[in-house]
């Protein structure tokens, strides 16, 4: 079992910007590929950023590509996402979440097989 964590959310004026953390606990966390997903209201939860076990290789939504960088320190147990130039676009719960298979589609959410219980952020215009 892994134990995630995230923190960081808060309201943010349109331009600003914001870093996510999230804190894991349990099985190795270096073991686990990690991903950031994010759900407005009345929408699906949609894929926002992924990251390989080192750290070597990360992956991002178009909506969200240069914008938002998404890190770990597995010394820590924690994976970041630093979130610049928000948008009222991107307001939404942010979930971190977590798996221990390598898998083709890392987009996917059913891929994941451990979530946090989110943290919200709002982007005011």
């Amino acid at each position: 079992q892994v134990q995630l964590v995230e923190s960081g959310g808060g309201l943010v004026q349109a331009g600003g910007s914001l870093r996510l953390s999230c804190a894991a606990s349990g099985r190795t966390f270096s073991n686990h590929y990690m991903g950031w997903f994010r759900q407005a209201p009345g929408k699906e939860r949609e894929f926002v950023a992924t990251i390989n076990r080192s750290g070597g290789t990360t992956y991002y939504a178009d909506s969200v590509n240069g914008r938002f960088t998404i890190s770990r320190d597995n010394a820590k147990n924690t994976v970041y996402l630093q979130m610049n130039s928000l948008k009222p676009e991107d307001t939404a719960v942010y979930y971190c979440a977590a798996r221990v298979s390598w898998v083709l589609d890392d987009r996917k959410k059913d891929a994941y097989d451990y979530w946090g219980q989110g943290t919200q952020v709002t982007v005011s215009s």
